[in-house]
């Protein structure tokens, strides 16, 4: 049984664990609004974009469309980008970013499809890498970016369209976590190429005008998607990043209630344990002067 110091030692090492995981709590607090507020400023423009890409290709099809709306025709070569954060201590928010991708990728292959994957983030890198060490064939890592902006994503849009010009992929997938709230974070997936023209995106109100494209709706897409794809990335880095927070801040918040329920506990165990010895050496002196 442990000893009084013993005992001692480890309520103040449970103190000091406590401590350091409020300070983890309110650090996470504090970069939770200002990520917050990315990824809901970014929401605006990405529905912009994708009402302005279908409203052009309402007035395109067949051979004249881009490759990045068309796609190959094919489905055969799949490329999965798995976006989790960098560092832990955030409970489960990248094992069930990992988790929904991991369930794609094996009925892909169960399928027969070539599989490669492009991890963003530590986390997807160390766990994927594991499970798939031969498809994965990038690793991004977030923590190289000071500010996450267009210079995290423009690489991984980057290396996904040379891919796909190069014929090496026909669909693309992006896994990320979707920011609901501080305790809600919804792994998703979202298919860059092609492109989707989302069904329910807000049509652009032409005030009864008819426009007259100049260039043609097909020149204006070429650049257009490309542009669309780093978007896309971006947005879901944003969302990554406050859903990481939020879930990071809600860890640190139990553990910091966990370290407490133990610290008493402990405490507890120690002033009975102390009681009892105080009690056995008092007998001990009793005694003795009993015998004397």
């Amino acid at each position: 049984m442990a000893s009084l110091k013993e005992m001692r030692n480890r309520i103040g090492s449970v103190k000091a664990t406590q401590k350091i995981t409020k300070a983890m709590q309110m650090v996470a607090a504090a970069k939770l609004k200002r990520a917050q507020d990315q990824a809901e400023n970014a929401r605006p423009y990405a529905r912009r974009m994708a009402s302005v890409i279908a409203n052009l290709a309402a007035g395109v099809s067949g051979a004249d469309a881009p490759k990045l709306l068309a796609g190959t025709g094919e489905d055969h070569k799949h490329l999965v980008v798995v976006a989790t954060a960098d560092k832990g201590l955030a409970g489960g928010f990248s094992t069930n970013v990992i988790r929904a991708a991991r369930e794609r990728i094996n009925s892909l292959i169960a399928q027969g499809k070539d599989v490669k994957i492009v991890a963003v983030g530590k986390k997807s890198r160390d766990q994927l890498s594991r499970l798939y060490g031969d498809r994965l064939i990038q690793t991004f890592e977030l923590s190289d970016h000071k500010v996450l902006g267009l210079a995290a994503a423009q690489p991984i849009a980057e290396l996904i369209a040379d891919r796909f010009e190069a014929g090496e992929t026909d669909v693309v997938t992006l896994f990320y976590s979707q920011f609901k709230s501080v305790i809600s974070q919804v792994p998703s997936a979202s298919q860059l190429i092609p492109a989707v023209v989302e069904g329910d995106a807000a049509p652009i109100d032409l005030g009864g005008a008819v426009y007259t494209y100049e260039p043609s709706e097909e020149e204006i897409l070429e650049t257009l998607l490309p542009r669309n794809l780093t978007t896309q990335i971006l947005s879901a880095l944003y969302e990554n990043q406050a859903g990481f927070f939020g879930s990071q801040m809600a860890a640190m918040d139990n553990a910091t209630r966990n370290a407490g329920d133990l610290i008493n506990a402990l405490t507890l165990q120690y002033n009975r344990k102390r009681q009892a010895q105080i009690t056995t050496e008092l007998i001990e002196i009793i005694a003795g002067a009993e015998a004397l």
